[in-house]
Protein backbone atom coordinates (compact mmCIF):
# COMPACT_ATOMS: atom_id res chain seq x y z
CA UNK A 1 0.00 0.00 0.00
CA UNK A 2 1.36 3.42 -0.97
CA UNK A 3 2.26 5.64 1.96
CA UNK A 4 -0.08 8.57 2.51
CA UNK A 5 1.36 11.93 1.57
CA UNK A 6 0.90 14.98 3.78
CA UNK A 7 -1.26 17.63 2.15
CA UNK A 8 0.64 20.92 1.94
CA UNK A 9 -0.85 24.40 1.68
CA UNK A 10 1.61 27.14 0.69
CA UNK A 11 0.77 30.71 1.73
CA UNK A 12 2.29 33.46 -0.41
CA UNK A 13 2.18 37.20 -1.03
CA UNK A 14 4.31 37.77 -4.12
CA UNK A 15 6.27 36.11 -6.88
CA UNK A 16 6.41 32.69 -5.28
CA UNK A 17 10.07 31.76 -5.84
CA UNK A 18 10.05 29.64 -2.67
CA UNK A 19 6.80 28.03 -3.81
CA UNK A 20 8.58 27.16 -7.07
CA UNK A 21 11.47 25.65 -5.11
CA UNK A 22 8.97 23.43 -3.27
CA UNK A 23 7.17 22.42 -6.49
CA UNK A 24 10.52 21.64 -8.16
CA UNK A 25 11.64 19.61 -5.14
CA UNK A 26 8.40 17.66 -5.31
CA UNK A 27 8.97 16.94 -9.01
CA UNK A 28 12.60 15.87 -8.44
CA UNK A 29 11.83 13.59 -5.48
CA UNK A 30 13.40 15.69 -2.71
CA UNK A 31 9.91 16.02 -1.26
CA UNK A 32 8.42 12.51 -1.21
CA UNK A 33 6.30 12.57 1.95
CA UNK A 34 4.05 15.48 0.97
CA UNK A 35 2.40 17.20 -1.96
CA UNK A 36 1.26 20.78 -2.52
CA UNK A 37 -2.52 20.71 -2.83
CA UNK A 38 -3.36 24.38 -2.23
CA UNK A 39 -1.74 27.80 -2.71
CA UNK A 40 -3.25 30.81 -0.94
CA UNK A 41 -2.26 34.41 -1.72
CA UNK A 42 -3.21 37.40 0.43
CA UNK A 43 -2.44 39.74 -2.49
CA UNK A 44 -4.37 40.15 -5.72
CA UNK A 45 -2.43 39.27 -8.85
CA UNK A 46 0.46 37.56 -7.03
CA UNK A 47 2.56 35.70 -9.60
CA UNK A 48 2.68 32.76 -7.19
CA UNK A 49 -0.92 31.98 -8.22
CA UNK A 50 0.23 31.70 -11.85
CA UNK A 51 2.98 29.30 -10.72
CA UNK A 52 0.33 27.22 -8.92
CA UNK A 53 -1.88 27.15 -12.01
CA UNK A 54 1.03 26.03 -14.21
CA UNK A 55 1.74 23.21 -11.75
CA UNK A 56 -1.90 22.13 -11.72
CA UNK A 57 -2.37 23.17 -8.08
CA UNK A 58 -5.47 24.96 -6.86
CA UNK A 59 -4.77 28.61 -6.06
CA UNK A 60 -7.03 31.07 -4.25
CA UNK A 61 -6.82 34.67 -3.06
CA UNK A 62 -7.94 35.67 0.44
CA UNK A 63 -7.54 39.41 0.94
CA UNK A 64 -7.46 40.71 4.52
CA UNK A 65 -8.88 44.10 3.57
CA UNK A 66 -11.75 42.50 1.64
CA UNK A 67 -12.47 40.27 4.65
CA UNK A 68 -12.81 43.34 6.86
CA UNK A 69 -10.16 42.51 9.46
CA UNK A 70 -7.79 39.97 10.98
CA UNK A 71 -10.36 37.69 12.63
CA UNK A 72 -12.53 37.34 9.52
CA UNK A 73 -9.40 36.87 7.36
CA UNK A 74 -8.12 34.08 9.59
CA UNK A 75 -11.53 32.39 9.71
CA UNK A 76 -11.73 32.37 5.92
CA UNK A 77 -8.14 31.09 5.71
CA UNK A 78 -8.82 28.34 8.27
CA UNK A 79 -11.96 27.30 6.35
CA UNK A 80 -9.95 26.99 3.11
CA UNK A 81 -7.26 24.95 4.87
CA UNK A 82 -9.91 22.72 6.45
CA UNK A 83 -11.62 22.15 3.12
CA UNK A 84 -8.24 21.20 1.66
CA UNK A 85 -7.66 18.74 4.55
CA UNK A 86 -4.31 20.47 5.09
CA UNK A 87 -1.61 18.71 7.12
CA UNK A 88 1.24 21.20 6.74
CA UNK A 89 1.14 24.97 6.16
CA UNK A 90 4.20 26.59 4.58
CA UNK A 91 4.61 30.37 4.76
CA UNK A 92 6.72 31.17 1.69
CA UNK A 93 7.03 34.93 1.55
CA UNK A 94 3.67 35.42 3.26
CA UNK A 95 3.55 38.95 4.66
CA UNK A 96 0.40 38.73 6.81
CA UNK A 97 1.20 38.17 10.49
CA UNK A 98 -0.95 35.37 11.94
CA UNK A 99 -2.40 35.70 15.44
CA UNK A 100 -1.96 33.28 18.33
CA UNK A 101 -5.63 32.37 17.88
CA UNK A 102 -4.72 31.02 14.43
CA UNK A 103 -1.24 29.56 15.04
CA UNK A 104 -2.36 27.68 18.16
CA UNK A 105 -4.74 25.61 15.99
CA UNK A 106 -1.78 24.13 14.12
CA UNK A 107 1.01 23.34 16.60
CA UNK A 108 4.20 22.24 14.78
CA UNK A 109 2.27 22.25 11.51
CA UNK A 110 3.14 25.77 10.25
CA UNK A 111 6.64 26.46 8.98
CA UNK A 112 8.18 29.69 7.72
CA UNK A 113 11.30 30.66 5.81
CA UNK A 114 13.08 33.80 7.00
CA UNK A 115 16.00 35.37 5.08
CA UNK A 116 18.47 35.72 7.96
CA UNK A 117 20.12 33.61 10.62
CA UNK A 118 17.61 33.97 13.45
CA UNK A 119 17.91 35.58 16.04
CA UNK A 120 19.59 38.23 13.86
CA UNK A 121 17.42 40.61 11.82
CA UNK A 122 14.09 39.03 12.61
CA UNK A 123 10.71 40.00 14.06
CA UNK A 124 7.64 41.83 12.81
CA UNK A 125 9.47 44.72 11.12
CA UNK A 126 12.00 42.57 9.25
CA UNK A 127 10.86 41.10 5.93
CA UNK A 128 11.99 41.01 2.31
CA UNK A 129 14.70 43.45 1.29
CA UNK A 130 14.56 45.15 4.70
CA UNK A 131 16.32 42.12 6.21
CA UNK A 132 19.19 42.26 3.72
CA UNK A 133 19.51 46.04 3.95
CA UNK A 134 19.77 45.74 7.75
CA UNK A 135 22.44 43.03 7.50
CA UNK A 136 24.52 45.18 5.14
CA UNK A 137 24.05 48.30 7.27
CA UNK A 138 25.25 46.40 10.34
CA UNK A 139 28.32 45.19 8.50
CA UNK A 140 27.91 41.49 9.27
CA UNK A 141 30.09 39.15 7.21
CA UNK A 142 27.73 36.18 7.20
CA UNK A 143 23.98 35.99 6.80
CA UNK A 144 21.71 33.18 5.58
CA UNK A 145 18.25 31.75 5.97
CA UNK A 146 16.25 30.00 8.69
CA UNK A 147 13.29 27.64 8.52
CA UNK A 148 11.30 27.55 11.74
CA UNK A 149 8.00 26.47 13.18
CA UNK A 150 5.52 29.33 13.54
CA UNK A 151 4.03 30.40 16.84
CA UNK A 152 2.44 33.65 18.05
CA UNK A 153 5.79 35.49 18.10
CA UNK A 154 6.96 36.65 14.64
CA UNK A 155 10.04 34.55 13.77
CA UNK A 156 9.95 33.17 17.33
CA UNK A 157 9.22 29.47 16.84
CA UNK A 158 11.56 26.50 17.12
CA UNK A 159 14.28 26.44 14.44
CA UNK A 160 14.19 23.52 11.99
CA UNK A 161 17.13 24.38 9.73
CA UNK A 162 19.63 27.15 9.01
CA UNK A 163 22.17 27.72 6.26
CA UNK A 164 24.84 30.43 6.20
CA UNK A 165 25.70 32.61 3.21
CA UNK A 166 28.77 34.86 3.01
CA UNK A 167 28.33 38.56 2.33
CA UNK A 168 30.51 40.05 -0.43
CA UNK A 169 31.95 43.61 -0.24
CA UNK A 170 30.03 44.82 -3.31
CA UNK A 171 26.65 43.40 -2.25
CA UNK A 172 23.47 45.44 -2.55
CA UNK A 173 20.28 44.29 -0.76
CA UNK A 174 18.97 42.96 -4.10
CA UNK A 175 22.15 41.02 -4.93
CA UNK A 176 22.34 39.60 -1.42
CA UNK A 177 18.65 38.64 -1.49
CA UNK A 178 19.21 36.62 -4.66
CA UNK A 179 22.28 34.83 -3.26
CA UNK A 180 20.50 33.96 0.00
CA UNK A 181 17.61 32.52 -2.02
CA UNK A 182 19.85 30.46 -4.30
CA UNK A 183 22.38 29.27 -1.70
CA UNK A 184 20.09 28.84 1.32
CA UNK A 185 16.32 29.32 1.03
CA UNK A 186 15.70 27.11 -1.99
CA UNK A 187 17.77 24.33 -0.41
CA UNK A 188 16.67 24.24 3.23
CA UNK A 189 12.97 25.02 2.70
CA UNK A 190 12.23 21.91 0.58
CA UNK A 191 14.40 19.79 2.92
CA UNK A 192 12.47 21.08 5.94
CA UNK A 193 9.11 20.54 4.24
CA UNK A 194 10.09 16.90 3.58
CA UNK A 195 11.29 16.47 7.18
CA UNK A 196 8.03 17.79 8.68
CA UNK A 197 5.84 15.84 6.22
CA UNK A 198 7.79 12.63 6.93
CA UNK A 199 7.23 13.10 10.68
CA UNK A 200 3.49 13.57 10.17
CA UNK A 201 3.01 10.60 7.83
CA UNK A 202 5.13 8.03 9.69
CA UNK A 203 2.34 7.43 12.25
Amino acid sequence: MEKRKARIAVLVSGGGTNLQAILDAQASGIIMSGEVTLVVSDRAGAYALTRAEKAGVRGIEINKKACGGQAAFEEKLAAALEENRTDVIVLAGFLSILSENFTSRYPRRIINIHPSLIPSFCGASYYGLKVHAAALARGVKVTGATVHFVNEIPDGGEIIAQKAVEIQPEDTPEVLQRRVMEQAEWIILPQSVEKVCAEITKV
